[in-house]
């Protein structure tokens, strides 16, 4: 009888461990803000480890798809923000499509976000991806529960052809609490610099926090995959979780230092007769 009860101590503990690995995990509270100082010293860091991963994609030919979903207000655009502000945006390309044309809804679901895959030596975000498909179209109404169903059936077996095809697909998920998205919903209502942040679908977001709730869990359940997982970062604190999602998408795509040759700025040429020609320029005022 002994036996048989650790065994079903086991047993739960297992079922708990794996209902914890496949929800997102509870915000941490207890931890305070970090501090802009802070942030700054740890980003210039990981800055310099972006600019190396760039130029090793470019070396080695890599193709990279980077999704990012989430929570309205959870801080996707800031964390592609902090990790594209460094490097080239001709090799970290962002994407972020508007609303579907009517040509666009005549197509295969897939179809509109192909043409903006990478090429050789290319890492591309999306701001948003397929799927808006499983979120905001199933909540908002805007296509049927049977197309949804379709969709969640279907896409893991396309991101398994994406992968297969040799392009290295990465997927975040940026979770807030109920409490700091509302703070943050009035932040940008009252906030002159974020005003054009809020939408009519921001406040739909706000209104149906459990249907978005539902939307995410069926998500989650039908597409982390052993071949494209699902990461879960807490977004909370906006500037923990932009450093936690770039140190963590470092670890995902090994990379080396590539060895640059010594640089030395070359003298400049002579003057030979140049001079400045006597003209009235239209400058700029000093207001600062």
């Amino acid at each position: 009888m002994a036996a048989r009860g650790k065994k079903t101590d086991r047993d739960s503990s297992a079922k708990a461990a794996k209902r914890a690995a496949s929800s997102p995990p509870p915000m941490d509270e207890k931890r305070g803000k970090m501090k802009n100082k802070e942030f700054q010293e740890h980003v210039k860091k990981l800055h310099g480890e972006l600019v190396k991963l760039q130029l090793w994609v470019q070396h080695k030919g890599l193709r990279v798809v980077i999704v990012f979903e989430g929570r309205d207000a959870a801080g996707k655009g800031g964390a592609i923000k902090a990790i594209t502000e460094r490097v080239s945006p001709r090799v970290y390309r962002i994407v972020a499509l508007p609303s579907p044309t009517d040509r666009e809804k005549s197509q295969l679901y897939m179809q509109r976000y192909l043409p903006h895959f990478p090429a050789a030596g290319e890492i591309v975000l999306f701001d948003r991806s397929w799927y808006n498909r499983a979120g905001v179209e199933r909540v908002m109404g805007f296509c049927s529960e049977k197309d949804v169903e379709r969709f969640l059936q279907i896409c893991p077996l396309w991101e398994r052809g994406v992968v297969n095809s040799g392009i290295i697909l990465i997927k975040y998920w940026f979770e807030v609490t109920e409490e700091e998205q509302h703070r943050r919903f009035e932040s940008r209502i009252n906030d002159p610099r974020k005003t054009w942040k809020l939408s009519p679908m921001d406040l739909e977001a706000h209104r149906r926090w459990y249907d978005f709730s539902r939307a995410r869990d069926d998500m989650l359940q039908a597409t982390d995959t052993q071949y494209a997982p699902w990461y879960i970062v807490d977004s909370n604190d906006q500037r923990r979780a932009r450093l936690n999602c770039i140190s963590h998408l470092l670890t995902l795509i090994p990379y080396k230092e590539i060895k640059r040759a010594k640089i030395k700025l070359p003298k400049r040429q002579k003057r030979k007769g140049y001079v400045e020609p006597e003209r009235t320029y239209r400058h700029v005022p000093q207001a600062y």
